[in-house]
């Protein structure tokens, strides 16, 4: 079951990855920004330092999951786990409020926030 879940989590951890580079790299790509549901080149320029700072969000909490894991793996496991945990679990709660924005943004909430949670209950059971 560990294995599971620490490809379960590893998973989530390069999904936010990928996510920060799209916001605080190529956000003013449009093939990035119409991903995102953004009108148009100027409004994406407009909120380019809004996705920025988002896509670090991101990239911290993916950077936690993958810290934890290695902790986990050396033999820390409380600590590791500790900061698995935390680190899925906020993924989690961001997507969980994403899905309080709007209709709109089930579909994304979905994508972002399943695999932290799963990676969660797995760790949990392990």
């Amino acid at each position: 079951m560990i294995v599971l879940a620490t490809v379960v989590v590893t998973l989530a951890a390069a999904l936010h990855i990928a996510i920060f580079v799209m916001e605080s790299v190529g956000w003013t790509r449009p093939a990035v920004w119409k991903r995102f549901g953004v009108a148009s080149q100027e409004a994406a320029d407009t909120t380019r330092p809004m996705a920025y700072n988002q896509g670090f969000y991101n990239l911290f909490l993916a950077i936690g999951a993958i810290v934890g894991l290695i902790l986990f793996g050396v033999g820390m496991h409380d600590v590791g786990l500790a900061l698995i945990l935390f680190s899925t679990a906020s993924m989690f709660a961001a997507s969980v409020v994403l899905i309080t924005t709007g209709r709109g943004y089930i579909r994304p909430a979905l994508i972002q926030g399943i695999l932290p949670l799963i990676g969660f209950i797995l760790m949990l059971l392990s």
